[in-house]
């Protein structure tokens, strides 16, 4: 499994933010999803933290829409259906790293103001919302989506499923 875990675009140090091991509970939740979705390949996913100046212009550069937002997440597979690896080929090279031979998942970029925000709002640990936007973004890089209601039934059943697992539950903060 390869994550890599980086602060981008002004280098600002968000270390105010994350006030738990932030790349450890990323590798958890990774991993997690990844069980949980019988993915039978090794992986890598890159997970970018930046402010929301940074993640609205992407937002708008990338999906046209100029606004903030808490997540984006960006795929590097096509699934015939979501959490379906079995199309997938290793050593593929659109889909494969030839360098190490994991399964290219994709991009996630989280907001940090909002993981601080979001979890004020809710009443639950920044840890708690950090892996949440991770869970809900990797189930996006398998597949998944929220378009519908019932494709949003399934991916609130699989994120809370993980979450759960991880005992990264929505306690209250004082």
């Amino acid at each position: 499994m390869i994550i890599r875990v980086n602060k981008a675009y002004d280098g600002r140090d968000f270390r105010g933010i994350f006030d738990f091991h932030y790349k450890e509970t990323a590798r958890r939740v990774v991993e997690e999803v990844l069980r949980t979705e019988n993915c039978p390949f090794e992986a890598e996913v890159d997970i970018t933290i930046v402010d929301g100046e940074a993640i609205r212009e992407l937002n708008s550069r990338m999906r046209g829409i100029d606004s903030e937002t808490d997540v984006l997440s960006f795929p590097m597979v096509a699934y015939d259906r979501p959490g379906d690896f079995s199309s997938l080929k290793a050593g593929d090279a659109e889909t494969f790293d030839p360098e190490n031979g994991a399964l290219m998942l994709g991009d996630i970029v989280i907001n940090a103001a909002r993981v601080r925000d979001q979890a004020a709002a809710y009443g639950h640990s920044r840890r708690r919302e950090w892996a949440f936007l991770i869970a809900h973004s990797l189930l996006h890089l398998t597949g998944y989506d929220h378009m519908t209601p019932e494709e949003a039934a399934i991916m609130e059943k699989k994120q809370e499923t993980v979450l759960k697992n991880l005992k990264i539950n929505r306690e209250v903060t004082t």
